[in-house]
């Protein structure tokens, strides 16, 4: 399936800021990116650990120049704990394809990570980030039942690593499927960092949890709350 957007909407926490050596690397030159990023690794501990593990992404996948540590981010900083279509060895770049499900999507797994910590009643901003799309992808929809169902499946990521899994190592670009979060909603998975156009940020937003679930939004750019699930 092509996909031709020219806007696809990220969202992440805030408090994880751009990273500044993928940021200042000259773009399109990865001999460079590494050469100054394995300079910056032996001799700063803290740009070890902001790097991440660089090594998880080969040379000519690698993006760099302003912006480029929004991509670049999930590559190195691997979810351990797995998405729908990583088992947690590997990153992946979601994405939506209009903010609200991007809102739907994250606010879900916001809401998980804040129900298992057992957070109090609490506020955390986000970072809005778009950009374009413009891939050829695996489309979950041309996939025959009953597999379809279960790579789609609400709770269980299980069918849907293990298929992502070998989409990836037999060298695709990534998945394209409809939010299961967001009725009418599509979304992207993307493998490569170079897959995705750089996104910029866009806006800021605010998620409130109650203790129990997310009621409402702050949109910093247009100075309101709004109230979640919206109507």
């Amino acid at each position: 399936m092509k996909v031709n957007w020219r806007a696809a909407w990220r969202i992440i926490a805030s408090r994880y800021p751009p990273i500044a050596a993928f940021e200042r690397v000259a773009l399109g030159d990865p001999a460079i990116a590494d050469a100054l990023i394995a300079l910056e690794q032996l001799t700063n501990p803290r740009i070890r650990d902001e790097i991440g593990e660089i090594a998880l992404v080969p040379p000519d996948e690698r993006v760099s120049g302003p912006g480029a540590s929004y991509v670049m981010a999930p590559f190195t900083h691997v979810n351990r704990q797995g998405s729908r279509f990583s088992d947690g060895g590997y990153g992946v770049y979601y994405a939506a394809q209009a903010l609200r499900t991007a809102i739907a999507e994250t606010v879900h797994h916001f809401e998980l990570y804040a129900a298992d910590s057992n957070d109090p009643p609490r506020a955390e901003d986000m970072r809005v980030l778009v950009g374009a799309f413009r891939a050829e992808l695996e489309d979950v929809r041309e996939v025959d039942e009953p597999l379809r169902s279960q790579v789609l499946d609400p709770e269980d990521y299980a069918v849907a690593q293990a298929w992502g899994g070998r989409l990836r190592d037999d060298g695709a670009a990534g998945i394209a499927y409809p939010s299961v979060r967001d009725a009418g909603g599509e979304c992207v998975a993307a493998f490569r960092p170079n897959v995705p156009a750089i996104p910029k940020q866009e806006r800021h937003l605010q998620y409130h949890w109650d203790g129990a679930r997310v009621t409402r939004y702050f949109d910093y750019s247009e100075d309101r709350w709004h109230n979640w699930p919206a109507g």
